[in-house]
């Protein structure tokens, strides 16, 4: 969303926070959602943070309610703003098979009753379309119940505004849930507007907040992850020159303290494992979007010179490698290789490793000229790594002679 320049906080731009608590999701007897929670931390989060933008706002909590149409004027008074909007929905989502629509379920709704106590979807989406394009903002962290899941399942996904960028998860039913507390990707996304000095785009805060969170299986991700292009090619297309800081961070109290590190040690927060199961389960492209997105936050923070962008870079080369995608994998292991040179020992064991994975991947190329053009960068490693076994290197000098048609004398 927008920031506004200084001196331009007029009435006609001024923004609005809504923030929506459904219905509570309980799977035998264990809370699988808490929209209370949720909205009680994001409550702590200032608005401007959440808005990123300086303009004057207003916030509006409902949590708790019963009618529908309660939430639709809401909802409608929110749309209505000139500025920028947030909208925040957390909860049970729901289905009434009479009327064939999907409801965000609110206190008190049961299957019965869904069609009168509930907030029809379709409300959701007709009231933030006509909003003008780049001002609207929808976070959702929801659990489908048994009801709405195959609904779900059938549209590929949950119809959202136009308008609007729309980022959140869908927890399928069947998950047991744990205690009555912020649920695992509010808990992130609000964590990176804590913990960042200049606020993460919109696309970044998602695949921060689902890279981190230990989400159920089958989890949908809104849009999915392999949808999403690079968040760093999303902020530049939508930079803003100066991105809102808060001067009022979120208490450590609402959020567990985490190292400045992207990849903490705190237990349960490493994205890494989700990002390697993700891999392993043949999701390869949510996996390298996610990877990207992690190396694009360390880039931010760290350097591009940094170990931590290293590692990150070799991360991205090993999923490139379990997806196939050997020329990518290549030019990443090249690439981490040459870093590590630049401040390591050649006989280091992570610059060996580096330059075995490059190798690998290179002898797996089976485009000529993509051989070739990696083939050159490969040698200078190579070149460089007097502790490497010398039959590697003059095995890779023989089919580069081979690639450029000069077969080896030897």
């Amino acid at each position: 969303m927008h920031i506004d320049e200084p001196g331009q906080h007029s009435s006609q731009q001024r923004g609005h926070v809504l923030l929506i608590a459904g219905d509570a999701a309980v799977r035998r007897r264990a809370v699988q959602v808490a929209p209370s929670a949720n909205l009680a931390a994001l409550g702590l989060v200032p608005a401007s943070v959440l808005l990123n933008s300086h303009a004057p706002s207003d916030t509006t909590y409902l949590d708790g309610a019963r009618d529908p149409n309660t939430v639709l004027m809401r909802l409608r008074a929110a749309a209505a703003t000139p500025g920028p909007l947030l909208v925040y929905l957390s909860g049970r989502l729901t289905f009434d098979r009479r009327g064939r629509d999907l409801h965000l379920a609110l206190a008190g709704s049961t299957a019965s009753t869904v069609r009168y106590t509930a907030l029809p979807w379709e409300w959701l989406v007709t009231e933030l379309r006509p909003r003008p394009a780049g001002l609207t903002t929808v976070v959702l962290d929801l659990v489908a119940d048994k009801a709405a899941w195959p609904v779900l399942t059938e549209l590929d996904g949950l119809p959202v505004p136009a308008a609007a960028e729309t980022y959140g998860v869908v927890v399928p039913p069947a998950f047991t849930g744990g205690e009555n507390t912020v649920s695992s990707y509010t808990r992130h996304w609000i964590d990176q507007l804590r913990r960042n000095p200049t606020r993460p785009s919109g696309v970044q805060l998602h695949a921060f907040a689902v890279g981190a969170a230990a989400l159920p299986p089958g989890t949908m991700t809104l849009p999915a992850t392999r949808a999403l292009s690079a968040p760093a090619e999303h902020q530049q297309r939508g930079r803003v020159e100066e991105p809102v800081r808060s001067a009022h961070p979120v208490p450590a109290a609402v959020v567990p303290a985490r190292a400045q590190a992207p990849v903490p040690a705190v237990p349960g927060q490493d994205p890494r494992p989700h990002i390697h199961a993700l891999a392993t389960s043949g999701r390869h492209h949510e996996a390298a979007t996610l990877a990207q997105a992690w190396e694009q936050h360390v880039l931010q923070i760290h350097g591009y010179t940094s170990p931590e962008a290293t590692e990150w870079a070799e991360i991205r080369a090993d999923l490139a490698r379990m997806a196939g995608n050997y020329r990518s994998a290549t030019q990443l292991w090249i690439g981490a290789g040459r870093s590590r040179l630049a401040r390591q020992s050649p006989d280091a064991p992570e610059v060996l490793a580096a330059a075995a994975g490059a190798l690998y991947c290179w002898t797996q190329l089976k485009d000529e000229a993509a051989a070739r053009e990696a083939g050159l960068e490969l040698l200078r490693l190579l070149d460089a790594l007097p502790s490497l076994e010398p039959r590697l290197l003059r095995l890779t000098r023989q089919r580069m002679e081979v690639l450029n048609g000069t077969p080896s004398q030897c």
